[in-house]
């Protein structure tokens, strides 16, 4: 089983002269030695270094206290999360996972060698406390796969102690510059010895031009939506907070961005990518939407006195959870090792390399003005529909089909937002306000649309305690609750859509 770590470190040039003497940096009340450890790292890559692209690496060590595996994921500048796993001749299954929305079909090979003896010391407090890690680093590179070549340096690497204040690495580093230690020019080793080696480089993230066009601005927020999928990737195989709903956000931002501009990018291309990217939302819900009814429902029967809840219902809801969520777990996993996922990725890697803009939105236009007509006219379009939905919606009695005109009110709603999001940089305010305005419509629809759904997992667990011969009051009452959380969205939603419709002003 792998272990993560979060990694906050900074890394220094050096001129072989070795550790200048922190022993008056503030808080440091003594540093201790720890010895020296030799280090053999062999580091695993794409052919064309896809993983260094990405700012990722992944490498088999031997030697020091955390001998084994690493995969080393970028959460910020100088911060990483270190995923650890034993030993093995191979790459271990769990990491090679963590990576495939960047390998794909490629295959990780060896690309880089490094041998270092580390000088290490513990920078620790009045009460023996560790602050930092200070290791001084003799390097030794060496090129294994496309290319060839060593090259060797040394450098400083502070690394900060678990739960420890940032601070103390601010204060290290003003000592280390005093000394004339300046920060590397290399994220990692492996970056400067891919680059101190002869051979294939890590192609450079594209790096777009000041939008300028209407098909600059769109493409933009297209390459943001692709890019938030592929990096959201591992954290969605670890199964971290949140990045379920923000990876299927990304999906259905690239998607509600291809249908809402027709006029810049061409849907005789898009639309089959649509298609995938609504399949990959909908896997992405299955786990989602339980986790939200089974939030909302722990959170309506917490309100509940006591004398009220009657039967095994905290059980019943319990096991439900557990097992909805276990088979959502387990399906969705297989979905983002399917080749179906990792083909949709390719051809959104295409798509951004080759964007299917219209000649007209790819044309620079004489005066700025144009393309945010453009954008301006796509977005009012969106909104037009919004808008005819909401009345429509409010026209039909309470019951089942103003329940699913509000849900699709709610869908366009959220188009819209994410229409106005892609235009808010031709568009400025107006566009932010319109973004703001949908999120808030978009959340009092949602809400009543969780009502709904919560009405119909209380139908089914009701049906099955029932059967079993359990008291189902307690089911009725929440049922009741629900239909009132409902009909109190319905009774502000005119007012609440009054007040949006007359402060757009796109």
């Amino acid at each position: 089983m792998a272990d993560t770590k979060r990694e906050i470190e900074r890394k220094y040039e050096s001129d072989d002269s070795g550790l200048p003497d922190l022993t008056g940096v503030a808080g440091v009340a003594g540093i201790v030695d720890k010895g020296t450890a030799e280090l053999d790292a062999t580091y695993y890559d794409t052919s064309d270094l896809r993983l260094a692209a990405a700012s990722i690496t992944l490498r088999r060590r031997t030697g020091g206290h955390d001998a084994g595996w690493h995969l080393k994921l970028p959460v910020g500048p100088g911060v990483r999360d270190e995923i650890q796993a034993p030993l093995s001749d191979t790459v271990p299954g769990e990491l090679a996972a963590l990576v495939r929305a960047r390998v794909r079909e490629g295959q990780l090979v060896p690309v880089v060698r490094l041998r270092s003896d580390r000088d290490l010391c513990d920078l620790v407090d009045a009460d023996g406390r560790q602050l930092a890690e200070v290791g001084v680093d003799t390097v030794r590179a060496e090129r294994l796969f496309g290319g060839e070549g060593t090259a060797q340096w040394t450098e400083i690497e502070v690394e900060l102690a678990d739960g420890e204040d940032q601070r103390i690495l601010d204060k290290v580093e003003k000592r280390l510059r005093k000394a004339n230690v300046r920060p590397s020019k290399s994220a990692s080793k492996l970056a400067r010895a891919l680059a101190e080696t002869k051979g294939a480089h890590p192609r450079p993230k594209d790096e777009p031009a000041e939008p300028v066009t209407a098909g600059d601005h769109v493409l933009a927020y297209v390459r943001a939506q692709r890019d938030a999928i592929v990096d959201l990737d591992p954290a969605v195989r670890q199964d971290a907070e949140e990045s379920v709903h923000d990876m299927r956000v990304a999906t259905r931002r690239l998607r509600s961005t291809f249908k809402s501009f027709p006029k810049i990018i061409d849907r005789k291309v898009t639309d089959p990518i649509g298609d995938e990217l609504k399949w990959l939302a909908g896997e992405l819900g299955v786990g989602r939407d339980q986790e939200v009814l089974a939030e909302r429902l722990d959170t309506v029967l917490d309100d509940l006195p006591s004398t009220l809840v009657h039967g095994p219902i905290q059980d019943r809801l319990g096991t439900w959870s557990k097992t909805e969520y276990g088979g959502a777990r387990r399906r969705l996993l297989g979905v983002l090792d399917s080749p179906r996922y990792l083909t949709l990725l390719d051809t959104l890697d295409a798509v951004v390399a080759d964007p299917p803009v219209r000649k007209a939105a790819a044309k620079k236009p004489k005066k700025l003005k144009k393309a945010e007509k453009v954008l301006a006219k796509a977005v009012r379009k969106d909104f037009a529909k919004v808008a005819a939905l909401i009345e429509e919606a409010m026209e039909q009695p309470p019951g089942t089909d103003r329940d699913l005109g509000l849900h699709e009110a709610r869908k366009k709603a959220k188009r819209t937002r994410y229409a106005a999001e892609a235009a808010n940089p031709a568009l400025g305010s107006p566009a932010k306000s319109l973004t703001k305005a949908m999120k808030s419509l978009q959340s009092l629809l949602g809400d009543h649309q969780d009502s709904v759904m919560v009405r119909v997992t209380l139908g089914e667990l009701s049906a099955v305690a029932h059967a079993a011969g359990e008291n189902t009051f307690t089911y009725g009452l929440l049922y009741g609750r629900e239909e009132q959380r409902a009909e109190q969205v319905e009774a502000a939603l005119p007012e609440e859509w009054e007040a949006i419709r007359d402060s757009i002003d796109v």
